[in-house]
C-alpha cells in the first residue's frame, strides 16, 4: 500500500502527546521529510516481498502474516509504554469498523499485486487521499471548495489514464487497488471521527490485534503451508511493514503533516524502479502519465489543506 494512505493509519500515533517544550525541541521538518522518504523505500521493498508471496499464497494468509508480525512487535511496545489500559477503547465500535476498513484495503491491494505490476498498483492506490476528502464531505460534513473538487476530478482522470477502461489494455484486476483505496479511505474517515477521543496507541493496538484476530477467522478455509523461502519473504514483509510504520510515526512527530506528506509521492519512483529491477516490469507510458496526474492532484490537495489550516489559525 502507499505511504499516502498509510498516513491515515499513523495519523493518530503521530500525535503522541508530549510536553510543549519537548515537542518544540524535537521539531525538525528536514528530519521528518528524510524519515518519510526512508519509509517510502521500506514500504516499496515490503510491497515487492508481498507481490512475490501473492504469486503462491492467498491474500488473506499474506495479510494475516503481516498483521501477526506487526502485533508481535507493537504489543510489547504498548505494554511497556502505557500498560494494559491502552487496550481499553472509549469507542470500540468505531475502532472495529476502522479495522475492517484497513483490513479490506490490505486484502484488495495484495490481491491486485498478484496480477498487476507494483508501480501500477501503487499509482492507483494513491487516489486514496482524494477519496478521503470525498468521504469526509459525506460523513464528517467537511466543506470543500471548487479548487479541491477540481483536484479530486483531476486525480480520478489520472486513475482512468492508468486503467484505460473500454480499451484492450483494461484489466479487471486494476479494480482491486482502486477498491482497496476506497476501503482505506473509509477507515481513514473513521480515524478522523475518533480524533482526540482515543489515545493514539489504543488505535494502533486495535489496528494490529484486531486485524490479526479478524483475519485468523479465514485461515482454516484457505491456508497454504509456506515453503522455507516463502517464510523468509513473509518475515521480511512483516518486519519491514512495522519499521515503515514506525518511520512514519517519527516523521510526523518532527513536522507538520502539510509540510511532510507531499514527499510520500516519492514512493511512486521506488515502486517503478524496484518493480523493474526485481520483476523486469517497466511502467508503460499510460502508467507514468496517470501517476504524474494523480501525484499533481494529491500535491495540490495537500497545498489547499495547508492554506485552510493557516486560515483557521489566523481566524482563531
Amino acid at each position: 500500500m502507499t505511504i499516502a494512505s498509510r498516513a491515515a493509519e499513523t495519523e493518530a500515533p503521530s500525535t503522541i502527546t508530549k510536553r510543549p517544550s519537548d515537542a518544540q525541541a524535537t521539531q525538525s521538518p528536514v528530519r521528518g521529510i528524510l524519515l518519510l522518504v526512508a519509509s517510502t523505500v521500506v514500504f516499496s521493498v515490503c510491497d515487492i516481498a508481498t507481490k512475490h508471496l501473492a504469486a503462491t499464497l492467498p491474500a488473506t494468509e499474506i495479510a494475516w502474516i503481516r498483521y501477526a508480525i506487526f502485533s508481535c512487535i507493537v504489543i510489547p511496545v504498548i505494554l511497556l509504554t502505557g500498560g494494559k489500559s491502552l487496550f481499553r477503547s472509549k469507542r470500540p465500535g468505531l475502532q472495529i469498523l476502522r479495522s475492517f476498513g484497513m483490513i479490506g484495503s490490505t486484502l484488495l491491494f495484495t490481491q491486485g499485486l498478484r496480477y498487476l505490476p507494483v508501480a501500477e498498483s501503487t499509482a492507483i492506490h494513491f487516489i486514496s487521499p482524494v477519496l478521503i476528502m470525498a468521504l469526509s464531505i459525506l460523513f464528517l460534513r467537511e466543506s470543500v471548495g471548487w479548487r479541491r473538487w477540481t483536484a479530486a476530478l483531476v486525480g480520478l482522470v489520472g486513475v482512468l489514464v492508468i486503467i484505460r477502461p473500454g480499451t484492450d489494455a483494461f484489466q479487471v484486476a486494476a479494480l482491486f487497488p482502486l477498491l482497496g483505496a476506497a476501503s482505506w479511505a473509509a477507515g481513514a474517515v473513521v480515524t478522523r471521527k475518533m480524533s482526540g477521543g482515543e489515545h493514539p496507541l489504543t488505535t494502533l493496538a486495535y489496528s494490529a490485534v484486531g486485524g490479526c484476530l479478524i483475519l485468523s477467522l479465514s485461515l482454516p478455509f484457505n491456508w497454504v503451508t509456506p515453503s522455507g523461502s516463502e517464510m523468509g519473504f513473509a518475515l521480511l514483509m512483516g518486519v519491514l511493514f512495522a519499521i515503515g510504520q514506525w518511520f512514519v510515526v517519527l516523521a510526523y512527530r518532527h513536522g507538520n503533516a502539510s509540510v511532510i506528506a507531499p514527499f510520500s509521492y516519492v514512493q511512486l519512483i521506488w515502486a517503478g524502479a524496484l518493480g523493474y529491477l526485481v520483476f523486469g516490469a517497466l511502467p508503460d507510458g499510460s502508467t507514468i502519465v496517470g501517476a504524474c496526474i494523480i501525484a499533481a492532484s494529491g500535491l495540490y490537495t495537500a497545498y489547499r489543506e495547508r492554506v485552510r489550516m493557516l486560515q483557521r489559525r489566523v481566524g482563531a
